[in-house]
């Protein structure tokens, strides 16, 4: 009995002595990197005058195309980027439209352009065709061969919409041009197969321009050519366009032809100026007043404006004035908001 009291003694602490589990490791903190935040949109410091073109006085002037424009080139190259309307066809050739005035150049005026540090033009305005297609032809021929932006005007209706694509410090501006100049309008605008200007009276095809433009880009410009000559105060015609524009996602609208100044602030959340007066010119003008409107931008938002009243100098280049002259204009200017009904800050 003992012997097999002990085996099954000995077969119980068998079973019972089973290997323990391993155990288990314990794992390795990962470290973890919270995403990097976007940088903040980059600040542009833009700038605009009004028109330009090379006749008469100002033909003398690209004897020397680098000081064209005079000191006031220091105040325009002194920005992320800066536009002005070129008002002339570049050509020797054509045929004169039936029209009053006409404005040709030669190709050294965009060497002026570029020594003044403008870095594109809108030529949708009623001189480009002055010379017939044949000038316009030309003066995108001599656009192109410079390499030199412009917006407004084209071989055909798409390209006289499309618009200017460029980067600065990482924002994608889209610039574009219109024309609202009744002379001429039906016979100058562009067809499928002719050249023309952009015209703002294809109000549809406009406002297309616009909304295509602003998916694609984090700034949308656009520069018009319109109002009343000697008329300080926007037409209606005007104000009913731009409400189009600003609708149709354009956060900045700048305008000329009027030959004089004419107020800017904002329409909503859109910023206007809708005339900057003539700013290189070539003879006796309905005003002589002039400047330079400097627009700090940051995420589609102008965030600070700055005007440096000038005046048209006897030379025809714009001279910035200073001291009481300066205050009197810019008060001037200021005080245009008025009967422009826009606002002295953007709608919250």
């Amino acid at each position: 009995m003992r012997v097999r009291a002990l085996a099954t003694t000995l077969l119980l602490a068998g079973c019972s002595a089973a290997p323990a589990p391993a155990a288990t490791p314990t794992p390795t903190p990962v470290p973890t990197t919270a995403p990097a935040a976007s940088p903040p949109p980059a600040e542009l410091r833009l700038a605009f005058a009004g028109d330009v073109h090379f006749m008469d006085r100002t033909a003398a002037l690209l004897k020397n195309p680098a000081t064209a424009f005079g000191p006031i080139a220091s105040a325009l190259s002194d920005a992320d980027l800066t536009v002005v309307n070129l008002e002339t066809a570049i050509t020797s050739r054509g045929t004169p439209e039936p029209k009053t005035y006409h404005f040709r150049t030669e190709p050294k005026a965009i060497d002026a352009l570029k020594a003044a540090g403008i870095d594109a033009v809108t030529i949708a305005n009623n001189h480009t065709l002055d010379y017939g297609r044949v000038g316009l032809l030309d003066t995108l021929d001599a656009l192109h061969a410079a390499g030199y932006p412009y917006v407004g005007a084209g071989r055909n209706t798409d390209d006289a919409y499309a618009p200017w694509y460029t980067t600065v410090k990482g924002v994608k501006i889209a610039l574009l041009g219109f024309s609202q100049v009744h002379e001429l309008a039906s016979t100058w605008a562009p067809g499928p197969d002719r050249p023309g200007i952009a015209m703002a009276f294809d109000t549809d095809r406009a406002i297309a321009a616009v909304t295509a433009a602003r998916p694609r880009a984090d700034l949308v410009i656009v520069f018009n050519h319109w109002g009343e000559e000697a008329n300080s105060c926007p037409t209606g015609e005007q104000k009913t366009f731009a409400a189009h524009l600003s609708r149709a996602g354009a956060d900045l609208i700048i305008g000329a032809h009027a030959h004089t100044l004419q107020g800017s602030g904002w329409l909503g959340r859109t910023f206007v100026a809708y005339g900057m007066g003539n700013f290189l010119w070539y003879g006796t003008s309905k005003s002589t007043e002039t400047g330079i409107l400097r627009l700090t931008v940051r995420a589609r938002v102008v965030t600070a404006t700055q005007f440096l009243p000038a005046v048209v100098s006897n030379t025809g280049q714009p001279a910035l004035l200073t001291g009481p002259a300066a205050t009197k204009l810019a008060q001037r200017y200021s005080g245009l908001r008025s009967c422009a009904a826009l606002s002295p800050s953007p709608a919250s």
